[in-house]
C-alpha cells in the first residue's frame, strides 16, 4: 500500500488535473497503522535490512505528505493510529468526527512514535506531546481539534456530503477548500474526563528532565490527589518498554526544534537500530506479547528504567555501522511542513 499511495501523491503533483487529494478509510477505522507484525516476521524469516527498507519508504511517503503542494483532506472516521497519523496528520486538512479514536501506542510494543510523530507531537500545547507520545494516551475527535492534531471537526453523518462537495472544487487554493470544510465544521465540547482538562499537571510533571522523574512527579500528584487519570497515566508508563519510553523521550524532545524532514531522517536511524534489534529486541518480545502471542505480558530487556543508561540511549541516535547502510535521503522540496495550531 505504501508503494501505491508513494506512486499516487507523485503522479497527481505533477496532474493539473487533479486539484486536491482526499484520504479515506475504506470501513470503520481510518487506518490503524502498518503491519509491524508482518515486518517482525519478515525480519525473522530474512533480514533486518527488510524492515529498513518498509521504514523508508513509508518515512519517504510521509515526507511527501507533509511538503506536498496540493491540499489534502483527510477524513478521519474511527481508528486513527500510527502508520494511519503518519499519511493523515502531515497533511494541510484533517478532519475529526464523535467516533475517531488517535494514539500513539508504540512504547508499549517496544517501539517509538515514528512517522515523523516526534514533528507534531513536539508542536502539542506545553508537553502534552510528551503525554500522548510516552504513555500511548487515546484522544478523541475533540480533544485532537483542540490541541491542534485537526483543523476541523464534522459529524460522522456529514462526511458523505463534505466529500462531494469538495469533489467539486475546480482549484487547488487552500483557503477555496477550507471555506469548503468550514461549512460543515462545528466546534465540539471536550469530556470533563479529558486529558487537555489536566494540562496543568501535564505539563508540571511531563517537563521533567528524565522519565523517572516524569513518573516520580506524577506520583506525588497521585498521593495527592484520587483522580483515576493519574493512576492510569502511571500504568502505562511502567507497562511500556523502558528503553522505548527514553528513545521516546529525547526523540520528541528534540523534535521541537527540527524540521520534518530532520525529524525523519532521525527517527529512521532510531528505528534502524530497533530493526537490527542489536541494542536492545524489545520490539520483538512487544510484537509477540501484544500481536502475535497475545498474552500482553511482555519480558523488557532491561526491566527497568535505571537499568537503561544514557550511552545506551545515545547509541540510537547514531549512525548504522554497516557499509551498505544510508541515512534516509529526502528529496529537496518547498516545504518544511504544516504548522500544529492549537484551539486552547
Amino acid at each position: 500500500m505504501i508503494m501505491g499511495l508513494l506512486r499516487c501523491f507523485t503522479a497527481y503533483e505533477e496532474d493539473d488535473g487533479v486539484k486536491l487529494l482526499i484520504m479515506k478509510g475504506k470501513g470503520r477505522a481510518f487506518c490503524a497503522g502498518g503491519d509491524v507484525a508482518g515486518v517482525v516476521k519478515s525480519i525473522n524469516n530474512s533480514s533486518w535490512k527488510y524492515g529498513a527498507d518498509f521504514f523508508r519508504n513509508e518515512f519517504l511517503l510521509n515526507y511527501i505528505i507533509a511538503t506536498y503542494s496540493k491540499p489534502q483532506v483527510s477524513l478521519l472516521a474511527g481508528i486513527v493510529m500510527g502508520g494511519g497519523a503518519g499519511v493523515s496528520l502531515h497533511g494541510r486538512f484533517r478532519v475529526v468526527t464523535e467516533n475517531t479514536v488517535f494514539a500513539m501506542p508504540e512504547t508499549a510494543l517496544g517501539l517509538f512514535p515514528d512517522i515523523g510523530a516526534s514533528y507534531f507531537l513536539s508542536r502539542l500545547p506545553g508537553f502534552y506531546g510528551e503525554y500522548v507520545g510516552l504513555a500511548g494516551a487515546r484522544l478523541d475527535g475533540a480533544e485532537m481539534l483542540v490541541c491542534g492534531l485537526a483543523t476541523h471537526f464534522v459529524q460522522l453523518n456529514r462526511l458523505p456530503s463534505l466529500e462531494e462537495s469538495l469533489k467539486k472544487v475546480e482549484t487547488s487554493n487552500p483557503f477555496a477548500v477550507c471555506s469548503i470544510i468550514d461549512q460543515f465544521a462545528e466546534q465540539p465540547s471536550l469530556k470533563e474526563s479529558s486529558s487537555l482538562n489536566r494540562l496543568e499537571v501535564i505539563n508540571k510533571c511531563f517537563s521533567k528532565r528524565t522519565v523517572e522523574d516524569i513518573i516520580s512527579a506524577l506520583e506525588q500528584e497521585a498521593s495527592k490527589s484520587a483522580d483515576e487519570w493519574i493512576a492510569a497515566t502511571i500504568q502505562s508508563l511502567k507497562k511500556a518498554s523502558p528503553t522505548s519510553l527514553k528513545i521516546s523521550l529525547r526523540s520528541i524532545r528534540e523534535g521541537r526544534t527540527q524540521t520534518v524532514g530532520e525529524c525523519l531522517r532521525r527517527e529512521y536511524r532510531m528505528v534502524c537500530h530497533v530493526m537490527r534489534g542489536d541494542l536492545s529486541r524489545d520490539f520483538f518480545e512487544g510484537c509477540r506479547a501484544i500481536l502475535l502471542d497475545k498474552d500482553r505480558n511482555p519480558k523488557w530487556m532491561p526491566p527497568t528504567l535505571e537499568q537503561v543508561h544514557d550511552e545506551a540511549v545515545e547509541q540510537y541516535f547514531s549512525r548504522i555501522d554497516d557499509p551498505k547502510w544510508e541515512d534516509l535521503n529526502l528529496p529537496a522540496r518547498r516545504s518544511h511542513g504544516r504548522n500544529i495550531e492549537s484551539k486552547l
